[in-house]
């Protein structure tokens, strides 16, 4: 027998509904949200051990468009549900920036989130209802959070802002913000906009925080109804690392901090590390918190070297900027094409100019329309001096060509 347990809040006229004891139950945590006929499935997975050997968090979210959501079937020749697309991957991260700072630093436990487009009405945009159901189902979890946090987009329709507007009326809004945030605080913002004044956005943004704060409240009900213990979690001291390393090579950083080209920097800097890993080949757990330590004393270093004073990495001041020249012309059979240099960073851009045919068809869950302008971003290994498999864009490349 199924016990759905169940919260909602009036968000501009409608039921913001959260849910949870029908769907996922081997799920750490999960949740059906539900704004108008726009009904996801949001599920939390962690994995039971931490990972040995890495120096990061392994979070994971995934955003899945299904067409039976809209009553569709996907085009072309093979019917099954493809990849995520270009608008679920943008999602994605819409997700998980303001979630990946309200884990406890230290935890490598393997977490992912998955969000399911169930339905979509047309009106209601799933991408906003992603971001709360991802921090509900964390927040009923067993998984270590410090949230919960809430998400909502602002639109200005007719000189009168509107909250979750309609996609009708994002079409006739001169502003799109997209507000992530606690009850006490604004943890992420996103926007597209026409030119408004900076009064307005703060209006906005003030608008938005009211909202989030009925949609935390919530999840805390839900959580004092159905919350899970969380698992336990100690991180990791490494302050004893840090202290070993400050005590012999602090100098040694500071001087290859200052070091003006990057390559060369980042070869002082390996050599700093490399000399420690030596002198303490034997310490089993000096070397396995080595990396972490390094990196937030460079850190550290780097924001004493801003604020005490007053210079960047590489020894140059706030108000000093690297050499730049710009380049036009640079290919004899494109277009246009350009060459941005500053430093050793450099951006090699090159424009075509397409037919009526050559426009890109979209066509996902909430619009079918042709696109005429194109952004497409690379960043290929080489430009940083690394190796990697080629395997097409990733989620980066996919983001920053938005």
């Amino acid at each position: 027998m199924n016990q759905v347990i169940q919260e909602k809040v009036t968000i501009n006229g409608k039921d913001f509904i959260i849910e949870t004891g029908k769907l996922a139950k081997q799920a750490n945590g999960a949740v059906v949200v539900r704004y108008g006929d726009t009904v996801l499935l949001v599920t939390a997975v962690a994995s039971q051990e931490p990972r040995e050997d890495i120096d990061f968090f392994p979070l994971s979210v995934e955003f899945e468009e299904k067409f039976y959501a809209a009553g569709k079937i996907p085009g072309g020749f093979i019917k099954r549900e493809g990849k995520p697309g270009e608008k679920a991957i943008l999602t994605a991260r819409l997700i998980d920036r303001p979630l990946r700072p309200l884990f406890p630093n230290g935890y490598r436990n393997d977490v992912q989130i998955i969000a399911t487009v169930l339905s979509v009405d047309q009106e209601n945009s799933p991408d906003i209802l992603g971001i709360t159901g991802a921090s509900a189902a964390l927040t009923i979890s067993d998984i270590p959070f410090e949230g919960p946090i809430g998400g909502v987009r602002i639109g200005y329709v007719d000189e009168k802002f509107v909250v979750n507007p309609t996609s009708e009326e994002l079409d006739n809004s001169k502003l799109d913000i997209v507000v992530a945030g606690t009850k006490d605080a604004i943890t992420m913002v996103e926007a597209g906009a026409y030119e408004v004044s900076e009064d307005l956005i703060i209006e906005a943004l003030e608008i938005a925080q009211k909202e989030i704060i009925k949609i935390v409240e919530i999840q805390e009900r839900l959580r004092e109804r159905v919350g899970k213990e969380k698992m336990p979690f100690e991180p990791v001291d490494i302050s004893k690392t840090e202290n070993k390393i400050r005590e012999l090579c602090i100098e040694d950083i500071r001087t290859a901090i200052l070091v003006k080209e990057k390559k060369e920097r980042e070869k002082a800097l390996s050599s700093v590390k490399k000399s420690l890993k030596e002198k303490f080949e034997d310490d089993e757990e000096f070397l396995k918190q080595l990396n972490e330590a390094f990196e937030k004393i460079v850190k550290e270093e780097v924001r004493r070297l801003i604020v005490t004073e007053r210079k960047r990495v590489d020894g140059r001041g706030l108000d000093e900027i690297r050499e730049i020249s710009c380049e036009v012309g640079v290919l004899p059979r494109t277009h246009g094409s350009a060459l941005f240099t500053r430093g050793q960073t450099q951006a090699l851009v090159i424009t075509t100019l397409g037919a009526t045919e050559d426009e890109q068809i979209v066509d996902d869950i909430t619009e079918e329309e042709n696109k005429k302008f194109m952004l497409h971003y690379n960043f290929p290994p080489f430009s940083v001096g690394e190796i990697r498999p080629r395997r097409g864009p990733g989620r980066r490349e996919i983001g920053h060509g938005a």
